[in-house]
C-alpha cells in the first residue's frame, strides 16, 4: 500500500496543465474622452465614478432613500443569490480535485440448522471495517481548469452585483429627480392658476364696468381652464413616480418623502472624467466580460484535458473476519489497490468538436469584451457632451423664462392702462407659463445627465 501511494505521488508531481495561459486582449483606447474639456482632461487623478454615491448625491432624503433601496431591493437581492450559487459551484468543482474517502462497517450473523449428521447446526459472526478511496487524477489540469473557470465565474457575478447597484442608484437618483420636477411643475401650475382666476376675476370686473369686452372674459376664461386641466394631470404623473420609485425601494407602492427642491439638487460647473484606461478597472460591466472571459479561457483546457488518458487510483482498506473478538487485529488486515488508465479511441469527433466549440465560445467573449468597452467610452463619452449641452441649455432657457416673465408683467399693466390688448396678455401669459415649465425640465435634464455620466463613470456600486 505504501509502494502504491509513493508511485500515485510520482505521478501527480509531473502534473501538468493543457489549457492555455489568459491573456488579456489588446483593446484601443483613446487619450481623452470626446467632449472632455482641457481642464478636466489635464486632472487624471481625479474622476468622478470614484466617488462614493452620497457624496455626489447630497440631498438627505435622497441618500436614505438609495440607503432602503440597497437593502430592499428584489433586483440587487436577486444578483446576490448569484454571487452565493458561483461561491456553492466553486466548492463542487474544486472537490473534483481532491480524492473521495469513505467509511464502511459492516455485521453479519447468520444460523443454519441441522439438516444431517454431515451438516450439523452452525452458527456464522462476521464483522467488516473499511476505508476506501478513489482519485481522479488532475493529471491533465481538467479539474484545475474548470476551477479556475468557476473562480473567474465568481468574481463576473459580484460584478455583476456591482453592475446592479450602480443602475440602482442611478434608477432611484434619477426617479427621485423626476419626482421633484413634477413637484415643481405643480407649484407653478398653482399658482399660475390662482394669478390667471385673479385676472379672470378683473376682467369680468371691467367688463361690468364697460372697460373690457366679453371677448376679454372668454379669453381670460381660456387661460384659467389651460392651467386648471393641467394639474390633475400633473396629480396623476407624481402619483405614478411615488409608485414606481417605491417599487424601486423594495415597497409597496406609497407617498414619497420629499427634501431639497429640484433647483437645489447641487450640480458641479465641470465634472472630472479621469483617464479613459482608469475606466476599464472601474466599470462593473466592462470587468465582469472580462472575468467571463478568463472563465472561457479555461475552460478551453478543460476540453483539451479530455483529449489525454484519464488516470484514477483506487484502494481499500481495513479489518475482516469471522470473529468479532478478532476483527482488528493483524491477521484480519485486508487492502487492495488498483490504477487504472482509460484512454478515449472513438467518440465520433466529439473531443475535438468540443475543444473547437470552447475555442469559439473564447473568441466570441473576445469579441463581448472589446465592444463592451468601446460602448463603455462611447457612453462617458455622451454623458459628458449631454451634461455640457444640458447645461448651456438650461441657462438659455432661464434667460428666455426671465424674459417671458418681464413680457408678462408689462403686458398686464399696460393693459389695466388701456396700452394693450386683452390678446397680447393671453399670449405673454402662455408663453410664461410655457417657458416656466420647459425651465424646471432644463433643470432636470441637467441633473439626470450628471446621474448618467456618474453612471458611465463606472460609479455608484462603491460601498
Amino acid at each position: 500500500m505504501k509502494k502504491f501511494l509513493l508511485f500515485a505521488l510520482i505521478l501527480i508531481l509531473p502534473a501538468c496543465t493543457v489549457g492555455p495561459k489568459y491573456r488579456r486582449p489588446p483593446v484601443s483606447i483613446p487619450q481623452a474622452y470626446r467632449g472632455q474639456t482641457t481642464k478636466t482632461a489635464t486632472t487624471a487623478a481625479a474622476s468622478l465614478g470614484a466617488e462614493k454615491w452620497w457624496t455626489v448625491f447630497q440631498d438627505p432624503v435622497l441618500v436614505q432613500l438609495i440607503h432602503t433601496a440597497l437593502a430592499r431591493n428584489y433586483d440587487v437581492r436577486i444578483a446576490a443569490t448569484r454571487v452565493l450559487q458561483a461561491q456553492a459551484l466553486l466548492g463542487i468543482t474544486r472537490a473534483n480535485q481532491f480524492p473521495y474517502v469513505s467509511a464502511g462497517a459492516g455485521l453479519f450473523s447468520q444460523k443454519n440448522p441441522k439438516t444431517s449428521k454431515a451438516l450439523p447446526a452452525n452458527e456464522v459472526n462476521a464483522g467488516r471495517l473499511n476505508l476506501s478511496v478513489i482519485w481522479d487524477l488532475d493529471f491533465w489540469g481538467k479539474y484545475r481548469s474548470e476551477t479556475e473557470a468557476a473562480r473567474a465565474e465568481i468574481l463576473a457575478s459580484e460584478w455583476g452585483q456591482r453592475a446592479v447597484l450602480s443602475s440602482l442608484v442611478a434608477s432611484v437618483a434619477s426617479a427621485y429627480f423626476q419626482l421633484r420636477a413634477l413637484d415643481s411643475q405643480f407649484t407653478i401650475a398653482k399658482r399660475t392658476l390662482a394669478t390667471r382666476q385673479d385676472s379672470l376675476h378683473l376682467v369680468q370686473v371691467l367688463e361690468k364696468n364697460g372697460s373690457a369686452s366679453m371677448l376679454d372674459v372668454t379669453q381670460a376664461e381660456q387661460l384659467v381652464d389651460v392651467a386648471a386641466e393641467s394639474i390633475p394631470d400633473l396629480e396623476r404623473q407624481i402619483a405614478q413616480q411615488e409608485n414606481s420609485l417605491s417599487i424601486l425601494l423594495g415597497e409597496n407602492p406609497g407617498p414619497i418623502p420629499r427634501g431639497r427642491p429640484l433647483i437645489e439638487q447641487p450640480v458641479p460647473p465641470e465634472v472630472p472624467a479621469g483617464l479613459p484606461s482608469e475606466l476599464l478597472a472601474r466599470r462593473p460591466d466592462v470587468c465582469e466580460a472580462e472575468e467571463n472571459l478568463i472563465a472561457a479561457n479555461a475552460q478551453i483546457g478543460v476540453l483539451k484535458a479530455a483529449l489525454f488518458p484519464d488516470i484514477s487510483l483506487t484502494g481499500t482498506g481495513g479489518f475482516e473476519s469471522y470473529a468479532l473478538n478478532n476483527l482488528i487485529s493483524g491477521p484480519s488486515k485486508m487492502w487492495n489497490a488498483a490504477i487504472n488508465v482509460a484512454q478515449p479511441v472513438f467518440a465520433a469527433g466529439a473531443l475535438r468538436a468540443g475543444e473547437r466549440l470552447a475555442q469559439a465560445q473564447w473568441q466570441q467573449m473576445v469579441l463581448s469584451y472589446q465592444q463592451t468597452i468601446q460602448q463603455a467610452f462611447g457612453q462617458v463619452s455622451n454623458a459628458i457632451i449631454g451634461y455640457q449641452k444640458n447645461r448651456e441649455f438650461r441657462r438659455q432657457q432661464q434667460r428666455l423664462t426671465q424674459a417671458a416673465r418681464e413680457s408678462d408683467q408689462l403686458s398686464v399693466v399696460l393693459y389695466r392702462n388701456g396700452g394693450a390688448s386683452f390678446l397680447q396678455v393671453l399670449t405673454s401669459e402662455t408663453n410664461y407659463f410655457a417657458a416656466e415649465l420647459d425651465l424646471v425640465q432644463a433643470q432636470l435634464n441637467e441633473r439626470l445627465a450628471l446621474v448618467q455620466l456618474y453612471q458611465a463613470l463606472g460609479g455608484g456600486w462603491q460601498q
